[in-house]
């Protein structure tokens, strides 16, 4: 039996499945969370202090770090990087 994805690339199997969206989502998310945490660490900056450093709460910086965790705004997004000293960038592509 030969199998109909051979041949193709990832993404058109997820869309085909109609799940593309979701899961390319769900990678930006966990690319944006870690970034976050790296510039973080290497700025030598907790948790705590970055909330401080937002004018926010810990919880939120939680769900900004959690990989997992989907409902992001702009705001925040903007708050977070303006505090490491770095300057957000989106494009539409």
């Amino acid at each position: 039996m030969k199998n109909k994805h051979i041949g193709t690339d990832f993404s058109d199997f997820l869309k085909e499945d109609g799940i593309y969206e979701e899961t390319n989502d769900i990678a930006i998310k966990r690319v944006i969370a870690y970034q976050l945490e790296q510039e973080m660490k290497a700025q030598n900056i907790t948790k705590t202090k970055m909330a401080e450093m937002m004018n926010t709460s810990r919880a939120v910086v939680n769900r900004l770090l959690n990989p997992d965790n989907s409902s992001l705004t702009l705001s925040t997004l903007e708050s977070a990087t303006h505090a490491l000293g770095k300057r957000l960038n989106i494009s539409i592509i």
